[in-house]
């Protein structure tokens, strides 16, 4: 006996977006002068069409997944399982991919982005409304100083300044020997001091002896919080570290969904969590991991994988929901792209982002746009449009 479906998910396509950064974007493991967005539009039964992106840094060379392995994941494996589906129930049809696909967070946070878009298209509603209710209209938004030049940076900092867009400053370091990196730090920390928050991602790169001799260094520079010093894989260094020094100390790498948010939160590891929407496996998950923060007085920051405006309006949705937003977020990733690939840009200024009002995710696809930048020249990969038996 068979059932009906009311709304299924007709039809699943995917493509790889290669998009020009304005300047090159250095971390400690890859330096940045494009990024790859891997861009999800799910076509239902009642004609929604829902979007999202699973976008990471550098390859492989900073995680387990690369843009073309995020994208073959979706057509492979999450596609066919979702095909012909009732697309209403998006934590059902969640539940089941995470069943059939084993880790692949990037892949099944931009497939859980289309689906809840196109659920709130459908019913009306930004996407924040089907996860509890917004609770910011706007949120503060660092911006990252990663050229490398002190110079530079300074400039860079005045600029954002001048133009009333950005007061928190993070800047990567990692790349160079502590000490050339603190007295960078510090240059910069003294140039905006009173006028700006300045903090550190150390992207993993230090050992627990350097890092106890850099700590100290940032802390009298003025820095507010350093992000990942250690390996992830380090939890007892950092934990060691987390309640040696005053200046708060942010897992980032460490946290890769909801068994590692509680782990880290049961062994002191961090002070603060950088939440990110594609490290936890869709917003679900990073509101889950958000629960344990709070239950466990654990600060939050909204992070970013430097994703483009679908990714980081995701984001913003989910965050908006979130009470205690102490330490802001990162949500630049599209001002740091030289093109606008969305119809109607994100709205920064008076340093925040606002929260798009708009149903689902608040944004839509510029098409001519995103073509010009595919990497297939437009040739993207469709799954069929499902027939029901009989049909």
């Amino acid at each position: 006996m068979s059932t009906s479906v009311a709304v299924r998910v007709d039809q699943v396509e995917t493509f790889l977006v290669d998009v020009p950064t304005i300047r090159p974007h250095r971390l400690s493991m890859h330096t940045m002068n494009s990024q790859t967005l891997v861009l999800v539009q799910i076509r239902c039964s009642d004609g929604t069409v829902g979007i999202g992106e699973g976008t990471t840094i550098g390859g492989l060379s900073y995680g387990e997944e690369s843009p073309e392995g995020i994208k073959l994941t979706i057509d492979s494996y999450i596609a066919p399982a979702i095909i012909g589906q009732d697309a209403s129930r998006v934590a059902t049809l969640m539940a089941g991919v995470k069943r059939r696909v084993k880790g692949n967070r990037f892949a099944k946070c931009a497939v859980e982005t289309a689906l809840l878009d196109a659920h709130g298209k459908r019913l009306g509603v930004p996407v924040s409304e089907l996860l509890g209710g917004r609770q910011h209209d706007a949120l503060p938004v660092a911006w990252t100083l990663a050229s490398g030049d002190t110079a530079r940076d300074i400039a860079e900092a005045e600029q954002m300044l001048a133009s009333r867009r950005h007061n928190i400053f993070k800047l990567k370091i990692g790349l160079r020997p502590w000490d050339v990196d603190v007295a960078h730090v510090a240059a910069i920390a003294k140039a905006v001091a009173g006028r700006a928050s300045v903090r550190v991602d150390v992207n993993q790169a230090w050992s627990e002896p350097v890092a106890r001799r850099a700590i100290p260094a940032l802390e009298d520079a003025g820095v507010d919080l350093v992000e990942q010093p250690l390996s992830r894989d380090h939890r007892g260094a950092q934990a060691r570290l987390a309640g040696r020094f005053t200046v708060p100390i942010m897992a980032d790498e460490a946290l890769h969904g909801l068994t590692e948010a509680f782990d880290i939160a049961a062994a002191g590891t961090a002070d603060v969590f950088a939440l990110k929407i594609a490290q936890a496996g869709g917003l679900f998950e990073a509101a889950r991991m958000a629960a344990v923060a709070e239950a466990a007085g654990i600060g939050l920051y909204g992070g970013t994988m430097l994703e483009g405006g679908v990714g980081t309006a995701a984001s913003a949705q989910v965050f908006s929901t979130l009470p205690h937003f102490v330490w802001g977020t990162e949500l630049f990733g599209p001002l740091l792209l030289t093109e606008e690939i969305l119809a109607t840009p994100l709205r920064y200024g008076d340093f925040v982002l606002q929260v798009p009002t708009a149903p689902g995710i608040g944004v839509d696809l510029d098409m001519d746009r995103v073509a010009f930048f595919r990497r297939d020249g437009g040739a993207a990969r469709v799954h069929p449009v499902h027939v029901s038996a009989g049909a």
